[in-house]
């Protein structure tokens, strides 16, 4: 029986945990948090930082192959895992991931076509790109964002580019040029050690304060325009070597255009809905590619939407719970905050004909 090793307790790595047994897997997480959400449900916890030696080098005794839920673990933790065991995905899809100057570049060097955008590490440079940009932007740290953190909106009035750039610290930055977008999608791709590739149908997401609330599928997504972003995804994952799901962001502009806005090395949040709407979920088709088992066609079978259940949604959960069609899977969180996430529900509509 293999062992497969989860860097990260959180929900992710919880669905991992769970589909993997489902496979008759086992798995191990690293988390420092006791009673986290993959705690609950995997076979065995390390309970230690992710960058603790002693804890990675047990981690790597006791796992055959190691992935990992979120896509800020430590550059060098990965690089000391990779010389003992497979991790999947590759630590180079970490590092590109991890920052948004290297990703952006990356993505237009594989012909994958993003918003305009500029390195800024100062006040100067902020205000030059401005200027290239007809002052709307959105200026984001290079690295460690995530949900809309780490963000400051140019709107072309009222700019301060000193007040903007005090308020990340001063820390590297990229500006990326406005776009005024339709509709946000993603898809949820995989591709297993031969190079095989599968992908989902696109979703199209809409967020709130920086986070994803609903994922509709299918979406207001043209059949040309959904094969231009699996294209996109096929082209990331082949110029990355990539093994494993990954989730792909996308913009659609007004024009039509497709544009790339990043992409997580992960299971992400806008597939969730695979797990009541599809044969397979994004877990299972995570856990096959890492282990080098078939990937399966991901035919769906349902039309659905998915809604995140962030902080106080918690209050209308007797309600999900009765509503028709509604598949509830809640996350194991001890505390309720604002802008937490919680669970989420995906609402199955018309079935696909066979």
């Amino acid at each position: 029986m293999k062992t497969v090793g989860i860097i990260g307790g959180g929900q992710l790595g919880r669905m991992l945990a769970m589909a993997a047994a489902r496979l008759s897997i086992r798995t191990i997480i690293l988390e420092p948090q006791e009673g986290c959400p993959a705690a609950q449900v995997a076979n065995d916890h390390i309970i230690a930082a992710y960058d603790d030696a002693e804890a990675l080098r047990e981690l790597a005794e006791k796992a055959d192959i190691i992935t990992y839920e979120f896509e800020n673990v430590p550059e060098e933790s990965a690089a000391r895992l990779a010389a003992k065991r497979p991790v999947f995905p590759p630590p180079r899809a970490l590092s590109v991931s991890q920052d948004r100057l290297t990703e952006k570049t990356f993505l237009n060097d594989n012909g994958i076509p993003t918003a305009g955008f500029r390195a800024v590490d100062t006040v100067e440079a902020l205000e030059a790109a401005l200027a290239d940009f007809g002052g709307r932007g959105v200026l984001k740290t290079r690295r460690f964002g995530y949900d809309g953190k780490g963000q400051w909106v140019f709107a072309g009035e009222g700019n301060n580019a000193e007040a903007a750039f005090e308020a990340l610290n001063g820390a590297p930055a990229i500006l990326e040029e406005w776009i005024a977008f339709e509709r946000e999608i993603s898809v949820i791709a995989a591709r297993g050690p031969d190079g095989g590739f599968v992908c989902f149908d696109p979703a199209e997401n809409v967020h709130r304060d920086g986070i994803l609330r609903t994922s509709t599928v299918p979406g207001n997504i043209s059949p040309a325009l959904a094969d231009e972003a699996k294209s996109a995804a096929s082209k990331l994952m082949n110029g990355l070597g990539y093994v494993g799901v990954c989730g792909v962001e996308f913009f659609v502009g007004k024009d039509g255009a497709l544009l790339a806005n990043e992409f997580a090395p992960r299971v992400h949040n806008s597939g969730h809905w695979s797990e009541g709407a599809c044969v397979i979920s994004q877990f299972e088709q995570h856990i096959r590619a890492i282990c080098g088992l078939p990937l399966i066609d991901p035919v769906r079978h349902s039309d659905c939407v998915m809604h995140n259940l962030i902080g106080d949604d918690m209050d209308r959960i007797s309600e999900w719970m009765t509503h028709p069609g509604a598949l509830v899977h809640l996350y194991g969180k001890a505390e309720t905050r604002p802008g937490r996430k919680m669970g989420h529900v995906t609402v199955l509509g018309d079935r696909q004909s066979s």
